[in-house]
């Protein structure tokens, strides 16, 4: 089992996704690699803190590989979109890959480069080892599975019925 954290906007999205896709074990919202401890969404929300809304994923390395989970995000975020994914802006809302494992970032390096030539634009996601990370509140898990009409700037028409799983618990 390895491990990942990526951000890509508001992080309802970004986990409800992932939670459906192949090999990903677990999903966590929270807030990662800012500057305070024991962080609330209301003082994330103000910029002023450093973290990134973010999703923490625990995935089986030999069902789906790290590129592929960057496949993915890349899918549903635009990287070339500076503190910005749909109506969510603010640098808490930046697109992100923090790695754990430092033999994760010459992948996600590389992948971008490759990623590069195919736009027009630069593209901007952050690549940081993971610093921290909290978990977001309660009412923030799984949020999109318990309010259906929830706002969210990810079409989840993007992921494929064979890259498709049964959803995963938060962990």
């Amino acid at each position: 089992m390895k491990k990942i954290v990526l951000a890509g906007g508001c992080f309802w999205g970004v986990e409800a996704y992932f939670k459906r896709v192949k090999g990903i074990l677990s999903t966590k919202s929270g807030y990662a690699n800012g500057k305070t401890e024991k962080i609330t969404y209301k003082e994330v929300c103000t910029g002023k803190t450093g973290h990134v809304e973010a999703c923490y994923l625990e995935y089986d390395e030999k069902i789906i590989s790290l590129r592929m989970i960057l496949n993915h995000l890349f899918r549903i975020i635009d990287p070339t979109s500076l503190n910005k994914q749909g109506g969510d802006i603010g640098t808490q809302y930046r697109s992100g890959v923090y790695y754990i494992e430092t033999e994760d970032r010459e992948v996600v390096e590389q992948y971008i480069e490759d990623q590069s030539r195919s736009y027009s634009k630069s593209i901007v996601i952050e690549v940081k080892k993971l610093e921290n990370f909290y978990d977001a509140e309660e009412f923030h898990q799984e949020y999109l599975e318990k309010n259906p009409s929830g706002y969210c700037h990810i079409n989840f028409s993007l992921l494929k019925d064979e890259e498709r799983q049964e959803p995963v618990k938060k962990k």
